[in-house]
């Protein structure tokens, strides 16, 4: 069996965040058809427990436990030498050894990073021998774009500096390695873009959702007191495009909806809250869980599942597991970005507050109602259809396998999954706006 060497910014486990989701997933595909060497950090201590689990699935593994002051201090400093913060963050010289020493054995020819700071590992003169593969996942200096026209001054100009290098750093990269990877074709047409040079080899495959376990719970016990209608928000509580999402929304549809529907009741629904979200639940009917064992039973008995994101890149999968599970989601445009679903037939999209407050004051008296009962379920249904349909593990990770040079099926499901891999090989067509 061939060998590959896989980096991670993060160990890929456990699946309950988007990136360690898609790492996961990945890993799980890539043990079937290679030896892997998992050379990833380990940022949180609970995830220790893990470690042995994952590395059941490899032939060696090197886990870093990541000291984020010390990564910090790096950041920091790759500002005097003019370099992306992002990449001297995950910068490690114990890691370096590891993979050096892994690949001066000769047998590893395949390599794939995940995230773009893991691609310094391979970057050098032993890794160009290799077939490298770069899966950037999102177009990440854009979102620091986002930052920087989001927050005050000077953070805004830290942000927008670290936007310009980590651009340069990923051109470069996208250059060198055989193919470069996102995860949607509307991320892989803005890198396009962003690096012209790079487009041949630039290439997408979607994410996926697991519809067996976020599947419609019509039996599960209520979790939500007698007489509460529930508008739901999920996700990592300290990654600022959620934090910025909630802060958003509770400022300005909250007071609206409140006053329409006073039994109405807002759930923040995920792990590290920081100090600004945990203070929104000061405000009336506002509800900041922290971590639950289990979100599906939050979704499964919301009116109304909201993802009022105003920065973001990439595919939500906040969104994709609510819509895998049957619910009405009502989400913005940038909630979107990268899922091919259709406003008003499988979920619903709202521009602005005034967009918000409307729809989600027509759903939620539909379901006080019970008159519209049915167009509720209907779109319910049409979104679980969706997801089964285009954003099927095993089928997507085949695209993947393109990019690594594994040998193509002949299905046409297949076909369909590994359009987006080998789209760098072929002529490129941008899409029509």
């Amino acid at each position: 069996m061939r060998e590959l060497l896989f980096l991670a910014h993060r160990l890929p486990y456990p699946p309950n965040k988007g990136d360690k989701i898609r790492s996961w997933h990945m890993l799980q595909y890539l043990s079937r058809h290679f030896r892997v060497h998992l050379g990833c950090f380990i940022d949180d201590d609970d995830d220790w427990q893990h470690a042995n689990s994952v590395a059941a699935l490899c032939a060696s593994t090197r886990f870093i436990g990541l000291r984020r002051g010390a990564a910090r201090w790096r950041a920091m400093q790759a500002l005097l030498s003019r370099q992306a913060m992002s990449v001297q963050y995950y910068r490690d010289d114990g890691l370096l050894q590891w993979v050096d020493g892994l690949l001066s054995c000769g047998k590893v020819r395949h390599a794939l990073a995940f995230s773009g700071p893991m691609a310094q590992y391979i970057d050098g003169s032993a890794g160009r021998a290799l077939h490298r593969v770069i899966d950037f996942v999102d177009v990440d200096s854009d979102k620091w774009r986002q930052y920087g026209d989001s927050k005050p001054w000077p953070m805004s100009q830290l942000y927008r500096h670290e936007a310009h290098m980590l651009l340069q750093y990923e051109r470069h990269i996208a250059q060198q390695f055989t193919a470069a990877s996102f995860v949607s074709p509307a991320e892989a047409a803005l890198f396009r873009q962003c690096a012209p040079m790079a487009r041949r080899k630039t290439g997408y495959f979607n994410n996926g959702v697991d519809t067996a376990y976020f599947t419609p719970l019509p039996d599960q016990p209520p979790i939500y007191p007698p007489g509460v209608q529930a508008l739901v928000f999920t996700g990592a509580m300290d990654y600022w495009p959620n934090i910025d999402a909630v802060q958003w929304f509770v400022r300005h549809v909250w007071p609206a909806l409140r006053r329409q529907f006073p039994q109405l009741q807002f759930y923040i629904v995920g792990s590290a809250p920081v100090p600004a979200v945990t203070a929104l639940a000061r405000v009336a009917g506002v509800v900041v869980t922290g971590k639950v064992p289990d979100i599906r039973p939050y979704l499964a008995g919301a009116a109304l599942v909201v993802a009022p994101l105003r920065i973001a890149r990439g595919v939500q999968n906040k969104v994709l597991e609510a819509m895998a599970m049957g619910k009405v989601v009502l989400a913005t445009p940038h909630a979107l970005e990268g899922i091919a679903a259709q406003p008003g037939l499988e979920l619903l999209l709202a521009r602005d507050d005034v967009e918000f407050i409307h729809h989600a004051a027509r759903v939620l008296r539909h379901a006080q109602g019970g008159a519209a009962e049915g167009s509720g379920a209907a779109m319910g249904t049409a979104a679980r259809q969706l997801v089964l349909q285009d954003y099927n593990w095993e089928r997507n990770l085949r695209g993947l396998g393109a990019m690594l040079g594994l040998p193509a099926e002949t299905d046409a499901d297949t076909d369909a999954a590994v359009s987006g891999a080998i789209a760098p090989l072929l002529p490129v067509r941008e899409p029509s706006t």
